[in-house]
């Protein structure tokens, strides 16, 4: 029985991660920046499978915890990096924890001989950080890929800076490193919606919908989705969850950064939906993906589909 390690196993998208390499047959270690928090992850242990889930206290920005957590583990998944909207630093809030959480990551992983895949869950501002909004010159309706220049902006939010950064920090290791032991792939996923696994109440992803749903704007950054009406690529957290798991079983993808994503509503229908009600305009498909279909095999749930189970 394979050992893997998911770094960021008990959010929003890792809970569903967890759930499925646990119903896999897999052995499961997932982190916990605080293991005396039962709260945060107690919801993992009433998942099937859960007798092969192991919780251990990981802090991405420190090396001998970080050896300590993949020593023992035959595929690595990352998506431990910080979401956050609100912050008052963004250095040690995103910038350091994010960043330099994957140059450690990174140098550990290739120190341990036992690892031969790694998954890493980037994100679409991977590819733009102006995400929702067009990336540099592209209009509202121009689609994007994987075949297009990654774009970032100073004037961005600082989370997409550093998410970009740290995509750009996986790009030059592989370069750097060609005979490494190990494959790494790289999942970027637009914006996750759906139902919570669990009961927390500090996931941005949920958060977001909720504000969606009763139209609440506690920040400049919300409102500024509202008076614009941005049109907003989703995609269901299940599938984010399925794409992490086809590329840590599928081998032959070293180097690859497939974007993750469904449809693109205008957040005014999109505020419609979580109420149940029609939207006015139909899905425009904005975000593109072909390659995660044909080389994953994945086939991504319709928005509304995904915005009724977070009614459930």
């Amino acid at each position: 029985m394979k050992k893997i390690g998911i770094i960021g196993g008990s959010g929003f998208i890792g809970s569903y991660i967890t759930k499925k390499f646990l119903k896999e047959g897999f052995q499961v270690k997932v982190s916990a920046t605080d293991i005396t928090k039962k709260e945060k992850y107690q919801h993992l242990w009433n998942l099937k499978n859960a007798d092969n889930l192991q919780i251990q206290q990981l802090d991405v920005t420190n090396k001998e915890e970080l050896k300590e957590f993949v020593k023992d583990c035959n595929i690595l998944i990352h998506g431990g990096t910080p979401f956050l909207l609100d912050f008052k630093d963004p250095q040690s809030e995103l910038f350091d924890p994010t960043i330099k959480g994957t140059e450690n990551f990174l140098e550990v992983t290739s120190e341990t001989p036992t690892i031969d895949k790694v998954v890493l869950i980037a994100s679409v501002a991977a590819y733009n950080t102006n995400f929702p909004m067009p990336a540099g010159e592209k209009k509202i309706n121009d689609t994007f890929s994987e075949k297009d220049t990654p774009f970032i902006s100073k004037e961005s939010h600082p989370y997409a800076q550093a998410k970009f950064i740290a995509n750009q920090t996986v790009s030059k290791f592989i370069d750097e490193n060609p005979t490494v032991q190990f494959e790494i792939t790289s999942v970027s996923p637009v914006g996750v919606m759906g139902k919570s696994l669990s009961k927390r109440e500090d996931s941005t992803s949920t958060g977001l919908q909720f504000l969606f749903k009763n139209k609440i704007a506690p920040n400049p950054f919300v409102q500024m989705l509202y008076d614009t009406d941005t049109e907003f690529a989703i995609v269901d957290v299940k599938d984010v969850a399925n794409g992490v798991y086809k590329s840590a079983t599928i081998s032959g993808l070293h180097g690859k950064n497939y974007l993750l994503t469904s449809e693109t509503y205008a957040v005014s229908d999109i505020s419609l939906m979580l109420n149940n009600r029609e939207p006015k305009n139909g899905a425009k498909i904005i975000y593109q993906n072909q390659l995660a279909s044909q080389d994953l095999d994945l086939r991504f749930r319709p928005v509304i589909k995904t915005l009724e189970d977070f009614n459930s």
